[in-house]
Formats: C-alpha cells, sequence, structure tokens
C-alpha cells in the first residue's frame, strides 16, 4: 500500500501545512484541515512523479504512528505506482517493458505519466507481463 504518514502542522497566521516524512518533495498547506489534506493527495502524487521521472526506486513507506493521518495517491495512480514499483524492484526497463507488451515506447511512457488518465486494462495488462496482478477493493 502506498498510505504516506503525514504531518499536519496548525499554522500560528492560520491554515495548515502538510508535509510526508517519507517523501521530503512533497508539502502543501490549506485553509483548514481538510482542504490541506485534499491538497497532499496531489502533492503526493507530484512528488512521486519525481521519482518515475528520474527512474528512481519509490520511496519506502515508513509505519503510520497510533492515531497519525495517512494519505495515498488516487487508486489509478496507486495502480500505476504499483507497476512501476514492481518493474524497478525486477530491474526491467521500459524498453523491456515495451517489448513484453508489445507497445510503443510512447504508450509505455504514458502508462507511467500520472497526470495521464490510462486505461485499467492497459496497466493490468502491464503488471501480467511483469507477473503480477492487480487488486481493486473498496473498503
Amino acid at each position: 500500500m502506498l498510505d504516506y504518514p503525514v504531518i499536519l502542522e496548525a499554522q500560528p497566521e492560520g491554515g495548515f501545512v502538510v508535509t510526508f516524512p517519507d517523501v521530503p518533495e512533497a508539502i502543501t498547506q490549506g485553509e483548514d484541515e481538510e482542504e490541506a489534506l485534499l491538497y497532499a493527495v496531489d502533492a503526493l502524487e507530484t512528488a512521486l512523479s519525481f521519482y518515475v521521472d528520474a527512474r528512481k526506486p519509490l520511496p519506502v513507506v515508513s509505519r503510520a504512528k497510533r492515531g497519525q493521518i495517512t494519505v495515498r495517491p488516487s487508486a489509478l495512480e496507486c495502480a500505476k505506482l504499483g507497476v512501476y514499483q514492481a518493474m524497478t524492484e525486477q530491474g526491467i526497463k521500459k524498453a523491456e517493458l515495451a517489448r513484453r507488451l508489445g507497445w510503443h515506447m510512447p504508450q509505455v511512457d504514458r502508462l507511467f505519466d500520472l497526470r495521464h488518465a490510462s486505461r485499467l486494462d492497459q496497466i493490468e495488462a502491464a503488471a501480467r507481463a511483469l507477473g503480477r496482478h492487480i487488486e481493486v477493493r473498496v473498503a
């Protein structure tokens, strides 16, 4: 799971700042807690996209302390990041994934673009090419 713990700090001048101990690049703020946490999802997705663009492993998720709030990317982004993580763990490059899928490189690039609305069946195909599968659940 990509449930990253956050630190939510009230600011003396008002509003709240959200930081991620595991993802120092992700920082945002909001007028109230709800808004700050809503913006935190976007900040996290943006920061994680830096890792994908740089072809670096995703930051390891630390265990949340009792009562600590966590934030995760949206479901589609979690699926994309899970495939990316499997690819990096296996030492597979984008070109090899493209070969396994019979895709052109721009298709693979779009798959890992967190701002691109990839189709779930494409993400599932990529997961299968890596010997993995996508699980979806509503909790």
